[in-house]
């Protein structure tokens, strides 16, 4: 059983205690498969977090003191007023515990599921219902029921205590995400963008408030990564508008889940669709676009006078420049997007692709690019890039920002990042923090932000230079060879000496042969 600090702990002694619990927790699952799994530990932990939440609530309702005096804490409109949910009795966390041993626990949690979606409308149809399936092992779910309910923090006062155990199960919940993620490979990529990506997209986009779309939204990562932004720059929740869109059930519940956990209101439509199919926004301009979508998707639908196609229709075998086209669609007139595409979009000249980037490049849409390392992904090891467009690139006092017009950023992080294990690369606190920084001080207009460009780094390429390039929008092209340091060392004593030293491996080398092949010819072979 993984143990949490006690109230004498710092905060910072719990870094690590996530990889404790899934450690505990994967034990637990026996034979299932991660992608089935991920649905009953996730489930249990929003559970956890709505009780822990109703449970600190109804502790100040029932003080009554304040703006509490004289209300009624078995009110469910008292909760809903604090954007608390309303959980019932047989959905209290400290009822299930108290029968995590019954061979009913499974029929237990799968009440407490529909009793909360009966009573907050927000979670109709999104909490998973079949922990008394067969296959599920009842004594196993006790177990993680129990283990779950350690995941909580004692602090000074109830106020402290909520908010660490609120955070903690965020983090708890992040931590279960990137690890089922991890466990079911391909699939896992499917609901899962690695955090220092989202994080790269976030921080240089900076959207320190306004309305915040994402039409591939997968688990809602990026809306989570978006609202920590905002708070750690001195807003708050709310400041910013969310609407998000989902192909796939299971994962539109999983956002729905993820963002509920943390109290942050968003418009998902009112069903899981196919965003060229349906498009559950149609009328959305948006502050900022944040997407990972489908990379090269092959299999997508395609309507040829759809209005969102204003720079060429993209071909049927890959909806790259679908979704690029998408995005620019919905952004409002000073609007900027940061996506995820596969390396070939900077490039590809196939089916009218090129024509398409051309046309985007000629309106003057485009306004950085970053190539990234490899192995950042669960579901590809392929390289990826990011994409950032501008509606408005000229200057903009309100927002800091200079006149940027025909111009475009080009960084090379290629080389950047840290193996994790064998497979798996991530961008390191001092990577994200030079490439973000980079971009930030090229679109600054303050004169005390002074932006160089750095030869293997980054470039500004203006759009003659990227036309000159035939519309390509590799970074490696426009950034050219890293500098070499200068040493001081005169070349006409610094020649002699390179020669010299080449001699002597040319020496070294040949008096290494000699001697294998005189071993060869001790054993009987060779001349």
């Amino acid at each position: 059983m993984a143990k949490l600090p006690n109230k004498k702990s710092d905060s910072s002694a719990t870094i690590g205690f996530e990889a404790k619990l899934w450690l505990t927790a994967d034990k637990l699952r026996n034979n299932m498969d991660a992608g089935e799994y991920k649905h009953v530990v996730l489930g249990l932990i929003f559970l956890k977090y709505i009780s822990d939440s109703f449970e600190a609530h109804r502790a100040k309702l029932l003080e009554g003191h304040g703006d509490y005096a004289g209300a009624n804490p078995e009110d469910a409109d008292e909760y809903r007023a604090e954007n608390v949910f309303w959980v019932p009795q047989v959905a209290r966390w400290s009822h299930l515990q108290a029968s995590a041993k019954l061979p009913a626990v499974g029929k237990l949690v799968d009440d407490a599921m529909v009793a909360i979606e009966r009573d907050n409308p927000r979670l109709k149809g999104v909490l998973p219902k079949d922990y008394a399936r067969p296959a599920l092992d009842k004594q196993r779910l006790g177990e993680l029921i129990d283990l779950i309910a350690t995941i909580e923090l004692t602090a000074a006062s109830e106020g402290e205590k909520t908010h660490r155990s609120v955070d903690l199960l965020g983090r708890v919940y992040e931590y279960f995400l990137t690890r089922f993620a991890s466990a079911e490979g391909k699939n896992g990529g499917q609901f899962y963008t690695p955090s220092c990506v989202v994080r790269c997209l976030v921080e240089m986009l900076a959207p320190y408030k306004g309305r915040i779309y994402d039409p591939a939204c997968g688990s809602g990562g990026m809306f989570v990564q978006s609202e920590k932004f905002v708070e750690s720059h001195g807003g708050k929740v709310g400041d910013i508008s969310i609407y998000g869109q989902e192909s796939n059930a299971t994962t539109r519940r999983l956002a729905i889940m993820n963002l509920a956990l943390r109290g942050i209101e968003a418009d998902f439509g009112e069903t899981q669709e196919d965003s060229f199919k349906r498009d559950l926004h149609p009328d959305l301009r948006a502050d900022y676009v944040l997407a990972n979508p489908p990379f090269n998707d092959s299999d997508w639908h395609r309507r040829d006078d759809d209005v969102r196609w204003q720079y060429g229709v993209p071909p049927k075998g890959n909806a790259n420049f679908a979704w690029v086209q998408h995005f620019i669609y919905h952004l409002a007139p000073q609007g900027m997007a940061g996506f995820v595409l596969a390396n070939g979009s900077m490039s590809s000249n196939q089916s009218g692709e090129g024509d398409i980037r051309r046309a985007i490049i000629e309106a003057d849409l485009v306004d950085c690019m970053v190539a990234l390392p490899g192995q950042l992904f669960y579901s590809t090891q392929i390289p990826v890039c990011l994409w950032f467009v501008a509606k408005h690139k000229g200057a903009d006092k309100a927002r800091g920002l200079r006149d940027r017009r025909g111009h475009t950023l080009f960084i090379d992080a290629r080389k950047m990042g840290t193996l994790i294990d064998r497979v798996h690369r991530e961008l390191t606190e001092e990577d994200l923090h030079k490439i973000t920084s980079t971009y930030q001080a090229w679109r600054a207009a303050s004169p005390a932000t002074h932006y160089l460009d750095v030869p293997g780094f980054c470039k500004s390429a203006s759009t003659a230079e990227i036309a000159a390039h035939g519309h390509v929008l590799t970074p490696g092209r426009y950034v050219g060879a890293e500098a070499v340091e200068d040493e001081g060392e005169p070349f006409e004593e610094k020649m002699p000496r390179l020669v010299a030293e080449l001699e002597a491996l040319f020496a070294e080398s040949a008096a290494l042969e000699e001697t294998i092949r005189g071993n060869w010819r001790g054993m009987g072979y060779g001349r």
